[in-house]
C-alpha cells in the first residue's frame, strides 16, 4: 500500500516538494516516519495510549532531523477542527480507522475540511464486499453464508469491526468534495495466511503479486481491504 501511496502523491504534488501530512489513528507510526524520513512535515493522531507511546520510542531513535519533522498529538479523529483549520493539510491519511467508527461519514467530512484544494485523502478500509472470502476459503461455511448479507465481521483479535462497500464510500467521497480518484485492493492473495507463518525468504514475488491483483480486475474487487484515494476539489 505505500507504494500506491507514494504513486498518487507523486502524481498530484511537484517532486521535492515538503507537503504537510496528517496521519490519523497512525498507530505506532510507522507510514508517519516512512514519510517524514521523505522529508515531509508530518502530524499524527493516536488515542490508544500504548500505540502513542510506541510511536513516540519509534520517533525517538530517528536523527535529530527527522524528529523535528514530527508532531504527535493525543486525540481522536473525530476531533481535528479543534486541533487544526481547515485546509491544513495537503495530505491526510487515515488507515485502519474506519472499522471501528460506527458511522464514518461525520468523521470523514471533518478530514475533508482539513485539506487544501488538490489535497489527497488516502483510506485503508474493509471491504464489506469480499468478507465472505476469508471464511468461505477457510472452510467456515455458515459465518461464510452470513457474510454474504453483513458489514461486520470479528477480526482474528476478536474485535468486532465494519466493513465499507466500495458504492457507498464513492457516493460519500464524492458528497464531501473530496471525489474518489483511484482506488486499488489490498491482501488479495494473503489476508488467509496464518499469523504465525513466516515472510517468504525472498518476498519479491508475493508482493509483485499482491501489487498486480492490487489493480486488476476482477482481483482487486475481493480484497480483503481496499484503498481509496480522494481529491479536494
Amino acid at each position: 500500500m505505500a507504494r500506491q501511496l507514494d504513486e498518487q502523491i507523486a502524481g498530484r504534488f511537484p517532486v521535492g516538494r515538503r507537503l504537510r501530512v496528517l496521519d490519523v489513528g497512525m498507530g505506532r507510526g510507522t507510514q508517519a516516519l516512512r514519510l517524514a524520513r521523505a522529508g515531509h512535515q508530518v502530524t499524527g493522531i493516536e488515542k490508544d495510549t500504548a500505540m502513542l507511546s510506541a510511536a513516540r520510542a519509534a520517533l525517538c531513535a530517528e536523527p535529530e532531523g527527522i524528529r523535528e519533522r514530527v508532531r504527535l498529538i493525543e486525540g481522536d479523529g473525530r476531533d481535528t477542527g479543534v486541533h487544526f483549520l481547515p485546509g491544513s493539510f495537503d495530505v491526510v491519511l487515515c488507515h485502519g480507522v474506519l472499522m471501528y467508527v460506527d458511522d464514518p461519514d461525520p468523521l470523514l467530512a471533518g478530514l475533508a475540511r482539513m485539506l487544501a484544494p488538490g489535497g489527497l485523502l488516502s483510506l485503508l478500509v474493509r471491504n464489506a464486499d469480499a468478507l465472505a472470502m476469508r471464511p468461505g476459503l477457510s472452510g467456515d461455511w455458515q459465518t461464510t453464508l452470513a457474510a454474504f448479507d453483513s458489514t461486520t465481521y470479528r477480526n482474528r483479535l476478536g474485535l468486532d469491526g465494519r466493513a465499507d462497500r466500495l458504492e457507498a464510500l464513492t457516493a460519500t467521497l464524492a458528497g464531501i468534495a473530496a471525489p474518489l480518484h483511484a482506488w486499488y485492493g489490498v491482501q488479495v492473495f494473503t489476508d488467509t495466511a496464518a499469523d504465525e507463518e513466516p515472510p517468504p525468504d525472498d518476498p519479491t514475488a508475493l508482493l509483485a503479486a499482491e501489487e498486480r491483483a492490487g489493480r486488476t480486475e476482477p482481483y482487486r474487487a475481493v480484497a480483503a481491504l481496499l484503498h481509496l484515494c480522494g481529491v479536494r476539489g
